[in-house]
Parts: C-alpha cells; sequence; structure tokens
C-alpha cells in the first residue's frame, strides 16, 4: 500500500494557519486528514475534546513525552502542545493524507523523523500587518506583547523551509500548498 503524505503547515503566530488549514481540510482532491494535538492548556468555551484538541493534565502529557508517544511538543506561554505520534502513524500507513498544525519550534522535531514530509511555512503579508493582526485577536497588552516576540522569532525561521507561504490571500496560499502536496503525491 501506498503511504500517505505528511503536510506540516506551520509559521508565525497569527498569520493566518488556520484559516489556510480551513480551506485545505474542505479540498475534496487533497484527502487529507487533521492531526488533532494534545495540550495542557485549559479547553474554552467552543472547543470540543477530540475534535479541537486533546485535553490533558500537565501528568498525562509528561507521560506522553516519556513514553515517547509523540512526534513534536513545544511549550507557549505555560501550557504544552504535542502530536499523538500513534494516530499519524495509522493514517500514513494506511495511505492516507495528514495535515499537523504544528508550533515552528516542533517541526525539526518531526521532519528527523518524517523528512519525506511537506513542510510550509506561512508567511504574513507584511511584519506590521502581523502586529495589527495580533492586536486585534489579543485585547491586552502583555498577551499581544508576548505574541509579538514569539512571531518575530518564528519569522527567523523561515529562512529554513523550503516551501514558504506569503498570506496576503487565504485561497491563494491554500492553492500554493495544494501544488506543493500535489506534487509530493505524484512522487510516490
Amino acid at each position: 500500500m501506498k503511504k500517505g503524505i505528511l503536510l506540516i503547515l506551520t509559521g508565525a503566530s497569527s498569520v493566518g494557519k488556520g484559516d489556510i488549514r480551513d480551506l485545505l481540510m474542505a479540498d475534496q482532491e487533497l484527502h487529507l486528514f487533521y492531526s488533532i494535538s494534545m495540550t495542557t492548556r485549559p479547553q474554552r468555551e467552543n472547543e470540543v475534546d477530540g475534535k479541537d484538541y486533546y485535553f490533558v493534565d500537565y501528568e498525562a502529557f509528561a507521560q506522553a513525552v516519556k513514553n515517547k508517544e509523540l512526534l513534536e511538543f513545544a511549550e507557549f506561554d505555560g501550557y504544552y502542545y504535542g502530536t499523538p505520534r500513534k494516530q499519524i502513524d495509522f493514517l500514513l500507513n494506511s495511505g492516507k493524507n495528514v495535515l499537523i498544525e504544528v508550533e515552528a519550534q516542533g517541526v525539526g522535531q518531526i521532519k528527523l523523523k518524517h523528512p519525506e514530509a511537506v513542510s510550509v511555512f506561512v508567511m504574513p503579508e507584511s511584519i506590521e500587518e502581523l502586529e495589527k493582526q495580533i492586536r486585534k485577536r489579543y485585547n491586552d497588552e502583555a498577551s499581544a506583547m508576548r505574541r509579538i516576540s514569539k512571531a518575530s522569532v518564528e519569522m527567523e525561521l523561515a529562512p529554513l523551509f523550503v516551501h514558504q507561504v506569503k498570506n496576503t490571500d487565504p485561497m491563494q496560499a491554500k492553492e500554493q500548498i495544494k501544488a506543493f502536496v500535489t506534487e509530493a503525491m505524484e512522487k510516490e
């Protein structure tokens, strides 16, 4: 059986990865399955456990790390986020294409285990536009400044990615990413 394609979507904080992810997931030609991450962050009112994230306590997360059950993991703002390895391996080995949306710092961990993965760094239209988006999304100055600082560090990682897509228009960015995935599918 042909192995599936692993698509890693990353980029600076608040750059619009979620909008692009939703467009990619809706594209029937890509046959993508979305990988649900595990987190120690508290569940928000509109989130569903097992759909948006697997919400766990710190002890369960630490146990998953210890048991090497995570493909990657990262910390932000005192909370941990990680990608369960078992579901990714199962889907890929079943010939399914999988989309993972992760923090830029986690991509290296995944690429070590899946060097063939298609990894895409989503760039902002401009640094000024990104700061504006962050300030609009986070009302308090402390949260906004943490995100802006995090985004500037993440932007420094962009040159390490073969595939970079500027998010001036989410549909256009989705089409560029689709071309990268289609090319990888044709090589398999």
